[in-house]
């Protein structure tokens, strides 16, 4: 094998005995077009081939040499160029710097390959459920777990391939090595720093698998209720009632309790509360209830319950039950509940209105009578 290399380099150097009347710069600059002029050719008919290979393949494969085809260009570019600098009359040290800096951008390319892959088979997965559906408990749970694992996936390839490109440079070996084997104290450092990021990263990996959250969750966290609009490797993002958004760490949905109303599936129970006068008819509230909820469009029709659930020395407390289909249709059933039978109290039982009663000297006070 030396022998054949020795050959090859004393072959080499006759042939560009042979163009010493031009300057070496010359010289190296038509050996690398030539090899690019090469490589792009090659490039364009091993991607005619491919797409001949997949056209009656199915979406994944098809898609995947649409978005590898830049990728791969840049690598058969880099392969042409580091040729063509080696095999060149260039000086060693310059060459060796040029091959070092081609590798270093040759992983890179990799690595990037390697996360087109990973998210052309994400949304091609995803593209079998649609959230836009009534009941879509399925489809959140198959899509949160996609796009969390997808967004860790390359979060990983990342890691790795920038531990591996550093590799190949002398001078920052060492971080190449920290970030694959986390030795030394450039490893320990980064390990710090990243301990954050690794907190996520593993908190994301539960949630993916156990899923005390999906997309599109009714949550209610730091008092606030909204709705799981986006779950990233490192964050999620509640979309609050009010539009407003509350940024969260995945972190936070392990180790903090909060209350999730859709886990199981869409359908809440909502809950009005009224305060009314011992003297009230319940039974007329009950059947008024019944008839309120019966008449509109976001009621279910499953659950309706009145309840008295607690006195106190002035008023009863009433609570009213009623089922929807999702989170945002029972908040507009609760408050439609509360307009509707606030107008029937009114309108119908004026007895049931609260009253203020003077119990030591035997009267009572009627806020609805008229002032004497």
């Amino acid at each position: 094998m030396s022998n054949f290399v020795t050959d090859l380099t004393r072959d080499i150097a006759a042939l560009w005995r042979e163009f010493d009347w031009l300057p070496e710069w010359a010289v190296i600059t038509l050996i690398v077009a030539a090899f690019v002029l090469i490589g792009w050719a090659a490039n364009q008919l091993v991607f005619a081939l491919l797409k001949l290979a997949v056209r009656k393949r199915d979406l994944f494969w098809r898609g995947l040499v649409g978005r590898a085809r830049l990728k791969v260009r840049i690598m058969v570019m880099i392969i042409a160029i580091a040729l063509a600098v080696t095999v060149s009359p260039m000086d060693p040290g310059p060459s060796d710097t040029i091959r070092q800096t081609l590798g270093f951008f040759f992983i890179l390319t990799l690595g990037w390959m390697a996360v087109g892959a990973s998210d052309m088979w994400a949304i091609l997965y995803m593209r079998r459920f649609n959230l836009a559906e009534e009941d879509n408990l399925i489809a959140r749970k198959h899509v949160t777990q996609t796009r969390i694992l997808q967004k860790v996936a390359a979060l990983l390839i990342a890691l790795v391939t920038l531990g591996l490109a550093l590799m190949t440079i002398g001078a920052v070996r060492q971080w190449g090595m920290s970030l694959l084997a986390s030795a030394g104290v450039v490893g320990i450092i980064a390990g710090l720093a990243l301990q954050p990021l690794l907190t996520n990263l593993i908190a994301g990996v539960q949630i993916a698998t156990a899923q005390p959250i999906r997309l599109d969750d009714a949550v209610i966290v730091e008092g606030e209720w909204g709705q799981v609009e986006e779950i990233t490797s490192t964050y999620v993002v509640v979309k609050l009632w009010d539009w407003r958004r509350m940024i969260l760490p995945l972190s936070y949905f392990i180790t903090t309790p909060f209350q999730n109303w859709t886990r199981e599936t869409a359908r809440l129970i909502g809950t009005a509360f009224l305060y009314v006068d011992y003297e009230a008819p319940i039974d007329r509230l009950r059947a008024e209830l019944e008839r309120i909820c019966k008449a509109s469009p976001l009621w279910d029709g499953d659950v309706i319950a009145l309840q008295v659930t607690d006195i106190n020395d002035r008023v009863a407390q009433v609570r009213c039950l009623a089922s929807a289909r999702n989170a945002p249709t029972a908040f507009d059933l609760r408050c439609e509940i509360r307009e509707k039978m606030l107008a029937f109290i009114r309108d119908e039982c004026p007895e049931a209105l609260p009253r203020q009663r003077q119990l030591n000297s035997g009267m009572e006070f009627d806020p609805a009578a008229p002032a004497s």
